[in-house]
């Protein structure tokens, strides 16, 4: 089965309207998109209030992961689908976490903690992931 959203034309643009108006319904305070040199977009960070705190965050598309999976699936699709693709799965995953904050079986810190950026600009998982943040051994 093809990666979801793999035939979008909704434009980024549009995809990224959507994504503000979540965030800003859900608090963000502050939202900045980060583009490359070809005025593509790599992603979006905002400022938002959560019960431990004002956080940031930086959220990410990997749109040349997108355009390999679609390669393997063996779709047909330009960067440009690959880019559209990419956006709109990033849109329907934070659509799915609202609802879970809106039932209130988490909270918004909860949600975003992975992606939540230290002073120096790395995320919560980036930090794990060079094992710089470390958790407990999990034998239990």
């Amino acid at each position: 089965m093809p990666l979801k959203d793999y035939t979008t034309t909704i434009g980024v643009f549009k995809t990224l309207g959507e994504i503000h108006e979540m965030l800003v319904k859900h608090g963000a305070r502050q939202i900045l998109n980060k583009y490359d040199e070809e005025g593509k977009v790599l992603s979006v960070a905002f400022v938002i209030e959560t019960p431990i705190g004002t956080h940031a965050v930086l959220l990410p598309a990997n749109v040349e992961a997108v355009q390999k999976t679609l390669e393997r699936q063996k779709v047909k699709a330009d960067r440009e689908q690959a880019e559209r693709t990419a956006w709109r799965i990033v849109k329907d995953w934070i659509a799915a976490q609202m609802a879970i904050l809106e039932s209130r079986m988490v909270t918004i810190d909860q949600i975003f903690l992975p992606y939540m950026v230290n002073p120096q600009g790395e995320t919560v998982y980036q930090l794990f992931a060079n094992k710089q943040l470390q958790l407990g051994g999990g034998n239990g």
